[in-house]
């Protein structure tokens, strides 16, 4: 296995001897997975993106956790984030939700846990999920057990941790925020409002700046066969997870594939302007240690496919376009055709892997 670094060699020493089963079966010394055995996938984003990929990957395997982003600062997570001092629970929600069957169980409380509730009081706009992901937190008082316990309820297809057990704060250097200013670069403060500016987002970091990772998404990290990074709101919800220290290092350390998938359209305010390129240009300055395997992207979406290929290089990735997109012509993503363009990656970007 890949020397870890300082950081995840403390982390190892402080996790409870129970989590030691978890840790990869290279570390433990244990045989290979037997042949046959689905991929371990772990994907990391937030928002609808993360839903798209999701409902796309739990598909094509068993074994999937999602590592989720705890910047959300706006509506009903903003509201309990700042009452009760919770981590906002909103795309741990959407998560778990995109995770559910198509059976009706699976469907049936995928939309009850998205349902909001519509009042003249103080319950208006809450999400039912929101509210019971934050009282098993205060009943249990552990994150990843509440988690664990509404994935059961749910009959989640996978897990869904988030990335950091403490909330976090983004901020931005955006340059031309203030219209009346456009040549002024400052900082700006909340996920919600960096999503939504007006201005050229420079860069992103988080505050506090070096927080803790959940150790059992580190060990996700370390132990998949495959990590995918988005698609979505790429300032917002995908480079967040390059900033938490821990996981960056796991992400740097493992030896799963990594393949990141790009969105079908640059987001307003957030990414106005942006081509394909300049996503994974902006992302390798936040992370530039960081290597890829695969750039996944829409056919449709991508102008020029040369200038994609050689930034895609610059990160030690290969491209592979296929067609993604819902045929309703809006920028969503197709689940069925997303699992299909994920599926052949795994198949042909992969090592002989056990599940071929």
């Amino acid at each position: 296995m890949t020397r870890r670094t300082p950081r995840l060699s403390r982390l190892r020493r402080v996790m409870p001897e129970a989590r030691a089963s978890r840790l990869p079966a290279v570390a433990r010394g244990a045989r290979p997975r037997r042949r046959g055995a689905q991929p371990k996938v772990v994907a990391l984003g937030g928002g609808m993106g993360l839903s798209a990929s999701l409902a796309a990957l739990r598909r094509i395997t068993g074994d999937l956790t999602a590592v989720v982003t705890v910047a959300d600062d706006g509506g009903s997570s903003g509201r309990l984030r700042d009452e009760l001092g919770v981590l906002p629970p909103g795309d741990l929600r959407k998560a778990l939700a995109a995770l559910c069957g198509d059976d009706d169980w699976g469907q049936t409380w995928s939309r009850v846990i998205q349902h909001r509730f519509a009042s003249h009081g103080d319950l208006h706009d809450h999400a039912v999920g929101n509210l019971l992901i934050v009282a098993l937190w205060e009943q249990l008082g552990d994150h990843v057990q509440a988690l664990d316990l509404v994935g059961k309820l749910l009959g989640a297809h996978g897990r869904v941790l988030p990335m950091s057990a403490v909330p976090l704060a983004l901020q931005a250097l955006v340059k031309g925020h203030d219209p009346e200013r456009p040549d002024d670069v400052d900082t700006v403060r909340g996920q919600a409002t960096v999503a939504l500016t007006p201005g050229e987002v420079q860069s992103v970091h988080l505050v506090p700046h070096d927080p803790p990772a959940v150790p059992e998404a580190v060990e996700a990290v370390l132990d998949a066969d495959w990590v995918v990074l988005g698609p979505g709101s790429w300032f917002s919800s995908v480079i967040p997870h390059l900033l938490v220290p821990e996981l960056l290092e796991a992400l740097t350390a493992t030896k799963a594939r990594r393949v990141l998938s790009l969105n079908l359209a640059p987001q307003p305010g957030e990414t106005e302007g942006f081509s394909p390129q300049r996503h994974l240009e902006v992302l390798g300055r936040h992370a530039p240690k960081l290597a890829l395997d695969v750039v996944l992207a829409d056919e449709a979406a991508v102008p020029d496919r040369d200038l994609l290929t050689e930034a895609a290089k610059r990160l030690g990735a290969a491209v592979e376009l296929a067609p993604v997109a819902r045929t309703d012509g809006s920028p969503r993503h197709d689940p069925e055709l997303l699992a299909a363009a994920y599926d052949r990656i795994f198949r042909m970007h992969g090592r002989i892997g056990p599940w071929r």
